[in-house]
């Protein structure tokens, strides 16, 4: 099959374009034939320092596409089957073997673009906002790089879930009115205004309630001290790749609390895995919104990462085989 790989870490320009050996079924799993592939964050910080695996490397959270096998134990797929699938890597490839317990059926006529974009991301930001940020109707959230995919969705999750003001930063004034349709009541262009002085301004003084960090770096301190009285961060990435470094000491007064993030941790239990099937449903439904800022053929990988480390983008960038 042909793959995007890479022989060694670095920048978009170690990924290949190459043949490699087909993906093994295993009993439990599936094997689908990959018809998109959303790049995520966690997709070019592995192939920035991550531990390669296998060599070559196959790096990618999530693809979606049809399943061509279906392993002996598996009793809920059928070949034929349209599926959004996540695993730890592998997305980037023509073929995929994932668990099946890791793929969630995707609806007649919802456009298999959209479905590989959501479980890692509409699920990371559901957690960061309600199981971790706890955020309730009438609250306060801040989304820090808002125009990232999970930035997109976590605005518009919160916006639905009766977050009375949602703001988001992002390195634009271009970007932040783009996501304006999708719930965001105030931007901040993180480049002209310092966050914690604009979050407070827009708020008298008071702070947002919850804030998602998917930056982390120097970012993060700024998201604590963006905080109300009893304000939570839920930290989930380090988009930044610079050092996590915060005075624990500034979250004492205000009773704040910051909270680490990660659905892989718990992505295997009937909690998440039933709630990225509702959101992909919603999705289908029309009661969210994926945004897909580009496609790329597969065989433009390097190019795909480049873009996307370029901040240019607003949604997800996605791959085609």
């Amino acid at each position: 099959m042909k793959a995007a790989v890479y022989y060694e870490n670095g920048g978009p320009e170690v990924l290949k374009y190459e043949d490699v050996p087909d993906p093994q079924l295993h009993p439990k799993g599936v094997i689908i034939e990959v018809q998109a592939i959303a790049i995520e964050g966690g997709d070019t910080l592995n192939r920035w320092r991550g531990p390669l695996m296998t060599n070559p490397h196959v790096v990618g959270y999530q693809a979606a596409g049809v399943i061509v096998e279906v392993g002996a134990e598996v009793e809920h797929l059928k070949v034929g089957q349209r599926v959004a699938t996540v695993n730890n890597w592998g997305s980037h490839a023509a073929l995929r073997s994932v668990p099946a317990r890791n793929c969630w059926p995707v609806p007649d006529g919802f456009d298999i673009k959209k479905a590989a974009a959501i479980p890692v991301t509409f699920g990371t930001a559901h957690d960061c906002l309600f199981e971790f940020g706890r955020l309730k109707a009438g609250e306060t959230v801040l989304v820090q790089a808002g125009a990232s995919g999970v930035g997109v969705a976590a605005i518009q999750l919160a916006k639905r879930g009766g977050a009375s003001l949602v703001l988001a930063t992002a390195s634009s004034d271009e970007r932040l009115e783009k996501l304006k349709p999708l719930g965001l009541d105030q931007g901040i262009n993180y480049k002209t205004h310092e966050v914690p002085k604009e979050v407070m301004r827009l708020t008298d003084n008071k702070g947002v309630n919850v804030v998602v960090d998917s930056v982390g770096g120097p970012t993060l301190q700024g998201s604590i001290n963006s905080l109300a009285y009893r304000g939570r961060v839920s930290m989930v990435g380090a988009a930044g790749r610079e050092p996590m470094v915060v005075d624990v000491g500034s979250m004492m007064g205000g009773n704040r609390s910051l909270s680490g993030v990660f659905l892989g941790a718990e992505i295997m239990t009937d909690r998440v895995h039933d709630n990225i099937q509702a959101l992909i449903d919603d999705a289908a439904k029309g009661e969210l919104d994926v945004v897909i800022d580009r496609v790329f053929p597969l065989s433009e990988a390097a190019a795909a990462h480049a873009y996307i480390e370029s901040r240019a983008a607003v949604g997800r960038v996605v791959m085609v085989p």
